[in-house]
């Protein structure tokens, strides 16, 4: 090997990874392969990083968000730095050791990690272009308005709360009949608009289930309610605390 050769130290392309991802290893481990006259196995080294940066950016953005805020966030960089270790070490690492056993010079550490620290921008910008300029592949403009009629009618429909201690029965049955049951009929009708937008993820469908149950036993227990305040009767009691303790249960579970 010539004295004159210098090559990206294994340490070094590690702290690149760590930084840069696969795109930084490719890179440095491409320069090592020209250096050693390797020049299609630097174009294929190049390549499987660029892919690999790829797919696993794309994957990551498929884990659902509660499972990835679960991760920490040193795992990720962790499990592909090493796995760029063992490449290496596969690939060079005798070279590497013969190559620093002779005295012959490396690139600098802090070379290394500017490269790194460069591709990590590339690779964050090339993800926010994406997200910018890409389509939605569901309205989820549409679906948020929704949801805030649905707020918006919930908030009036539960003001029945605040009357039952204040108000004369006739006012709060009249309230039942004509505000709070009809709110609930309109979310309901809100929940099916937003169950028929196109391409909605199996997540928010799952929530418009709940939303639904939750809507259906709101109506359930409120003409219980008016049942009972009319009638001034403790008979509906019992029914009317299960339909709550069902929609708790589905609060809970939203």
């Amino acid at each position: 090997m010539e004295e004159k050769i210098k090559l990206y130290s294994q340490k070094a392309i590690t702290i690149a990874t760590y930084f840069g991802g696969p795109l930084a290893a490719g890179i440095l481990i491409r320069k090592n392969s020209l250096n050693l006259g390797r020049e299609k196995e630097g174009l294929i080294v190049l390549i499987v990083g660029i892919v690999s940066t790829i797919l696993l950016f794309w994957g990551i953005s498929q884990i659902p968000e509660p499972i990835i805020d679960k991760i920490p966030n040193v795992l990720i960089p962790a499990i592909y730095t090493g796995i760029i270790y063992l490449t290496v070490e596969k690939m060079h690492g005798q070279i590497l050791k013969m190559h620093k056993e002779e005295g012959n010079k490396f690139y600098s550490n802090w070379k290394a990690t500017g490269i790194g620290l460069i591709c990590t921008v590339v690779i964050f910008g090339g993800l926010f272009a994406y997200a910018y300029y890409s389509p939605e592949d569901w309205d989820i403009k549409t679906y948020d308005t929704e949801l805030k009629k649905f707020n918006d009618n919930e908030s009036e429909a539960m003001k029945v709360f605040d009357m039952l201690n204040s108000n004369s029965k006739y006012d709060v049955v009249h309230f039942i009949k004509h505000i709070g049951i009809p709110k609930w009929q309109e979310n309901i009708e809100i929940l099916n608009k937003m169950s028929s937008i196109e391409n909605i993820p199996e997540e928010f469908q799952k929530q418009n289930k709940l939303l639904l149950e939750y809507s259906t036993l709101r109506i359930e227990a409120y003409e219980l309610i008016s049942k009972a305040v009319l009638n001034e009767s403790s008979e509906y009691d019992e029914e009317i605390i299960k339909k709550h303790a069902r929609v708790e249960e589905i609060i809970s579970e939203l």
